[in-house]
């Protein structure tokens, strides 16, 4: 354990932010879920629905730095080619 007051607050300044990623996170994978379960269920309507909320859900994660920008596009890409398919 730190001993330096500095330390101290560092510290805990990285047990929030740790709690915090691990909400953002989590959040992050259950929508994603949402949107892979409705693909393969092949509802069309409620996986653009789940798609439109996890984009969101990413775009915040990337802006707070939770997850890096480009993985957040990525996934966002990637899920959105899925659905892509399901609707044709």
């Amino acid at each position: 354990m730190a001993n330096h007051k500095s330390a101290l607050k560092r510290h805990r300044q990285s047990l929030k932010r740790r709690a915090r990623n691990r909400i953002s996170k989590t959040r992050i994978k259950n929508t994603v879920k949402a949107v892979r379960l409705a693909i393969e269920e092949k509802d069309s309507a409620k996986a653009l629905e789940a798609l439109k909320e996890a984009s969101s859900i990413l775009d915040r994660a990337a802006r707070k730095n939770v997850i890096h920008s480009r993985q957040a596009q990525r996934r966002i890409s990637r899920l959105q080619a899925a659905v892509n398919q399901i609707a044709e």
